[in-house]
């Protein structure tokens, strides 16, 4: 059985390799392939935090009881980096690719760190308390389009 750890730590990796693919393209100078990788990106960021937000968080808290704890952070640092995913998207429907790497660095600095938390600490938690709904919690996240 695939654990939540396993499961969203495989989808920080996709997000990282969309980021990664449009990145190496717009430094390339392939300014076109570059955002529809980038947008695929900022597409499976705002995916993840739904995923998270709607269906993980919702479940960890009723069953633990803890509101203002970790999910609470979590939320609070999906609403920074929606802002730098903002800028992303923006300069990129304006044809700036220099700012849209300037702020995919921001932003990969601050997912790394969001990252291990959840990884480190979060996922593992969810894996504990909620075992027997995992199944059922990946099912309905695989569902998010």
């Amino acid at each position: 059985m695939q654990t939540i750890n396993e499961y969203m730590a495989a989808d920080h990796a996709r997000c990282d390799q969309l980021y990664a693919d449009g990145e190496a393209e717009l430094l390339s100078g392939s300014f076109e392939k570059g955002r529809e990788n980038m947008l695929a990106f900022e597409a499976g960021m705002r995916r993840h935090f739904e995923m998270e937000e709607a269906i993980l968080f919702p479940a960890f808290e009723e069953a633990t009881g803890m509101i203002q704890g970790p999910t609470m952070v979590m939320r609070a640092e999906h609403v920074q980096m929606n802002g730098v995913l903002a800028q992303i998207k923006e300069s990129l429907e304006i044809d700036d690719p220099d700012t849209t790497l300037g702020a995919g660095e921001t932003l990969l600095m601050l997912i790394q760190q969001h990252n291990m938390k959840e990884e480190g600490m979060l996922y593992p938690m969810v894996d504990q308390h909620l075992t027997d709904q995992v199944p059922g919690l990946i099912q309905k996240m695989d569902s998010i389009e």
